[in-house]
């Protein structure tokens, strides 16, 4: 993108009915490191690329936990994720405070996404560089959400943001009809197979690089390092992890296309 007389400010309108700053922040979550999201009819997965700044650096988070029921998975800056995981993290207290009960998560992003908004029409803040995967399982109902610097929340059965996800995101369509029948194991073992279409040509998913986090209605799980290593050595085993010749066509497609409003 090149700089113009209507992105110095986010409350600016452009000709053509655009708010460059919003699409910039938005930008940001496609060049963040790729997420995914898939949900049984009884729990739901969250699946993370970490990244780290080179060799000598550990690997930076990417899947947060909110609440006993509620997990979060984040492309974009890292900075702003840590801030709304905070800001969410509170509201739950505050609502278990006052109900004796969780916050549903339908009602967190909503008031997320009304948070999203507010700076997308106020020239005193900028927008939320980053874009989240809502996960989680309320009264034995699970859900995913996806949360964009516009203010727009979604829901999915499956789905993956982030750079590369194209790839990811072919793979769960291919295959989301027969997740609302699989096991946590299962789940997860799609999880990965997604993400694995998700690395680039030169890397691939190992246990330092790669996240999982399971919620049920039993509570939650995050999985990384040697209680990944299982899973991955299963994946191996059949040959899985990496991006076919289709699915990265697709993926250049998509990275080439006009980001929509």
């Amino acid at each position: 993108m090149f700089r113009n007389q209507y992105d110095t400010d986010v409350t600016v309108w452009s000709p053509e009915g655009r708010l460059l700053q919003v699409e910039y922040a938005m930008e940001s979550v496609k060049q963040g490191s790729a997420v995914v999201g898939l949900r049984s009819s009884k729990s739901t997965v969250l699946g993370a690329l970490k990244r780290s700044v080179n060799e000598l650096s550990s690997h930076q988070k990417k899947l947060m936990v909110i609440d006993s029921h509620m997990a979060i998975g984040i492309a974009g800056l890292t900075a702003d994720a840590r801030s709304i995981a905070k800001w969410m993290r509170s509201e739950c207290l505050n609502h278990k405070y006052v109900y004796g009960t969780q916050m549903p998560t339908s009602k967190v992003v909503k008031d997320l996404a009304d948070k999203h908004q507010r700076t997308t029409q106020t020239y005193v803040r900028r927008p939320y560089g980053v874009g989240l995967l809502v996960a989680s399982v309320d009264r034995g109902v699970p859900a995913l959400f996806q949360t964009c610097p516009s203010g727009n929340i979604y829901e999915f059965y499956a789905t993956a943001i982030g750079a590369r996800s194209q790839g990811g995101k072919t793979y769960l369509e291919k295959h989301y009809e027969s997740f609302g029948t699989e096991d946590d194991d299962n789940l997860i073992m799609h999880a990965l197979r997604a993400l694995g279409a998700c690395v680039s040509g030169d890397q691939e998913l190992t246990e330092e690089n790669g996240s999982i986090a399971l919620v049920t209605s039993n509570g939650m799980q995050v999985l990384e390092g040697a209680n990944l290593r299982p899973y991955l050595e299963r994946l191996e085993a059949e040959g899985g992890g990496s991006t076919t010749e289709g699915d990265a066509t697709n993926e250049t497609k998509d990275e080439a296309e006009p980001m929509e409003e």
